[in-house]
């Protein structure tokens, strides 16, 4: 007989919390061959890209963000970074992951990062030259000034520091479709699935997040994880064409 347990779909996904940090890892290192540095005594984890330009770092450090990005500049692609605070969704991050991993993505033409977003009904921040969500809880931001060209991510439920739920940065040399990737994910409106009991939403979206107890089969939860590693995987094995520099994403119209 299947069992039946109790999830939690929480939406807007931005307020879902963090998540497992294996949905991000595990396909890395077991679908795209990204090699970990085993280190028993440190609670942290670094991955390296089979092509090792690449390397993720993730851990517990209360004063940065947990998961950070670097790639070395490759021909004409300069070097570019990645970061995202601890309570990012990992869902989100995996929207950018997802086409770090895939070489068909880098052959398509980029389109403006921002373009997800305006699809899911984010509108123009006054106070800033991005955009925001239509609860106002979260923006993104491409910033320039002078040399200055970096994207922010942030979502808050107030704008004491207390109300910071988790905040990314993009440099502004990523490849737009990996930033393109991660703001698809972002604007995505499908709520995201958490325990139930107990229920790890951070505390403080508790009054803005949408949360409904459902149930699930036991078995399409336990194995979701396999099933993405086995996607993933899936995926590597089709072939792509030769592999050309990808494009900057765009700069804004208005600068500050």
């Amino acid at each position: 007989m299947t069992e039946n347990i109790d999830v939690a779909l929480v939406a807007p996904r931005y307020l879902a919390g963090g998540g497992d940090p294996a949905w991000i890892t595990a396909p890395l290192h077991r679908a795209c061959g990204w090699s970990a540095r085993p280190d028993l005594l440190v609670p942290r984890v670094v991955l390296t890209s089979p092509d090792k330009k690449t390397v993720l770092r993730l851990g517990p450090d209360p004063d940065e963000p947990w998961w950070g990005f670097q790639h070395a500049p490759v021909g004409e692609q300069r070097a570019w970074s990645v970061s995202f605070g601890a309570r990012t969704p990992v869902e989100i991050i995996a929207g950018f992951t997802d086409a770090l991993t895939d070489p068909a993505t880098a052959q398509a033409p980029a389109p403006d990062p921002y373009e997800p977003l305006r699809q899911a009904g984010w509108v123009g921040d006054r106070e800033h030259d991005g955009l925001v969500s239509p609860d106002g809880l979260s923006r993104v931001e491409h910033f320039t000034h002078g040399f200055t060209d970096c994207w922010f991510a942030r979502t808050a439920v107030s704008e004491d520091p207390e109300g910071l739920i988790w905040r990314a940065y993009l440099s502004g040399d990523t490849p737009a479709h990996l930033i393109n990737g991660f703001t698809r994910a972002l604007a995505d409106p499908a709520p995201l699935l958490r325990d139930a009991y107990p229920l790890r939403v951070p505390l403080n979206v508790r009054r803005q997040a949408h949360v409904t107890i459902t149930q699930r089969l036991a078995t399409e939860v336990d194995f979701a994880l396999e099933r993405r590693v086995t996607a993933l995987a899936n995926r590597s094995k089709h072939p792509v064409p030769t592999p050309v520099p990808p494009p900057k994403a765009p700069r804004p119209r208005r600068t500050r």
